[in-house]
């Protein structure tokens, strides 16, 4: 190497605005729980994305004298591994980082531990999923002031409107066709389900179809056979003719089915 060869950081200034900006082409979409630490893939190219889902990053701790440059702003952060440019008289190289880091990232009250181990691929997203506890708080928080029928409403229209809190945990549907023996022409398959820690309540979405014209009543819908602890039942339409459908919601006590 030439005498009058020097060593730099390269394209680090303008990270602030470049940050603010990056919005990554084709990456890959990572999740982390809190109090556990996930091992991850980041780009050591491009601008990496963590996101607080459901809150704001407080904090992140790293050594910044690993060649790291980290930028937060509500729930996002971006995480860049700086190149190392070596220019020896008008020759420059760079050189990218493979030395691993670990980020300690506060949100939502909780501490997500990431190792992070830089790579030759695109810029990541890594989404901070709440733990139970944080789901737990947050939905306590949000129902706190309903009464138990207000309660069942919201839970409903959260379902009918595909609008789910964060903080609502997503169970996977059985998929099975239930039978009603009240009900002999009606096909009920469960789409979705879901549980909301902290109000002890858990509710799921079924596909209704009928093989012939009716009306129903939802007081029918009242069965053993779609869960325990059934508190209420929610059709989106009553009268269907045959061949047609309709989304019923049912909200259970308890945790689950």
């Amino acid at each position: 190497m030439s005498k009058h060869a020097n060593q730099r950081i390269g394209a680090c200034a303008a990270l602030t605005g470049l940050m603010l900006l990056a919005i990554p082409a084709s990456g890959q979409t990572l999740h982390a729980l809190p109090d556990q630490t996930s091992r991850i893939r980041l780009s050591n190219r491009d601008i990496n994305h963590v996101v607080c889902e459901g809150g704001e990053i407080e904090d992140i701790k790293f050594s910044a004298e690993k060649g790291l440059a980290v930028e937060k702003g509500g729930s996002d952060a971006w995480i860049k591994f700086l190149a190392r440019e070596i220019d020896d008289a008008g020759q420059v190289t760079r050189s990218y980082v493979t030395q691993p880091s670990e980020f300690f990232v506060s949100c939502n009250g909780a501490t997500y531990p990431l190792y992070a181990e830089p790579a030759e691929i695109p810029a990541q997203t890594v989404i901070l999923v709440p733990g139970a506890r944080q789901r737990a708080q947050a939905n306590s928080a949000l129902m706190a002031a309903l009464a138990d029928e207000d309660r069942a409403v919201s839970i409903t229209m959260a379902l009918l409107d595909d609008r789910i809190p964060a903080s609502f945990s997503e169970v996977a549907p059985s998929g099975d066709a239930v039978g009603i023996p009240a009900l002999p022409g009606l096909l009920i398959t469960e789409q979705r389900r879901i549980a909301v820690e902290g109000a002890g309540l858990s509710a799921s979405q079924y596909h209704v179809r009928t093989t012939t014209a009716v009306t129903l009543d939802e007081r029918q819908l009242v069965d053993p056979a779609l869960g325990a602890g059934i508190f209420s039942v929610t059709l989106d339409r009553v009268r269907l003719d045959a061949g047609e459908a309709a989304r019923l919601v049912v909200v259970r006590r308890g945790a689950g089915q």
